[in-house]
């Protein structure tokens, strides 16, 4: 099969399968989907989910957390991964984003980039989920299932895929895209066991020919 050919049957399957795909990350404005995605490196959404409701109670705007002190806040998130870090990173992204955007959060890769805490992934997040951009968030799932479904061949880094994908999705389909990737990645192509008999991509993905094809050559 052509790229062309796997990219428009990929995007397809998709498309009828999961019209509408969100975040599974809980938020109610662009400040609380920001602290949710730091929280969530290296960490499940479930538990993400698990810890935001009292440091949003808590911390409701960006000033609010921008004045709280680190033991208060590794209090409320301890419960995730690398607290430290994330408790740092939550205070100093809070005051930047204080003192130099008013609060607001930025609609702007290098503005976002600028806060810390937040990487290419992180900001390309919150310009697809919050402003509808077309830039593709790279994490483990998105990388490994780009490069098994064949739209992505011997990618390297996280970069090289969101290139890849960027330049071969239409721009109008890529913040769906992002999620379709993600949540296939997270409930059928797990990493350790993809569930590819079950799967509605099956007969169009590259690493489902390649292991019948192992199974033939035994």
């Amino acid at each position: 099969m052509k790229q062309k050919e796997r990219y428009e049957a990929i995007l397809e399957r998709f498309a009828a399968h999961m019209p509408s795909p969100q975040t599974e990350l809980n938020y109610g404005n662009p400040y609380e989907l920001l602290v949710a995605v730091i929280l969530s490196a290296q960490c499940t959404d479930k538990r993400v989910n698990m810890i935001t409701p009292a440091l949003f109670e808590a911390y409701p705007t960006a000033a609010s957390l921008a004045s709280a002190d680190e033991e208060s806040v590794f209090e409320l998130i301890k419960s995730c991964s690398y607290p430290n870090n994330k408790t740092k990173s939550l205070l100093g992204m809070a005051r930047k984003l204080t003192s130099d955007f008013s609060g607001e959060v930025p609609d702007d890769i290098d503005s976002l980039m600028s806060l810390p805490g937040v990487g290419r992934k992180t900001a390309n997040v919150i310009l697809s989920v919050i402003y509808d951009r077309p830039t593709m968030a790279v994490d483990t799932h998105v990388f490994r299932v780009a490069e098994r479904l064949g739209l992505t061949t011997g990618s390297r880094t996280p970069l090289a895929t969101e290139n890849k994908l960027t330049a071969n999705i239409p721009a109008e389909l890529i913040p769906r895209a992002h999620h379709w990737l993600i949540l296939h990645g997270r409930y059928v192509c797990k990493a350790r066991k993809p569930e590819c008999d079950g799967c509605f991509l099956a007969d169009v993905c590259r690493y489902r020919e390649r292991e019948l094809k192992k199974g033939v050559g035994q």
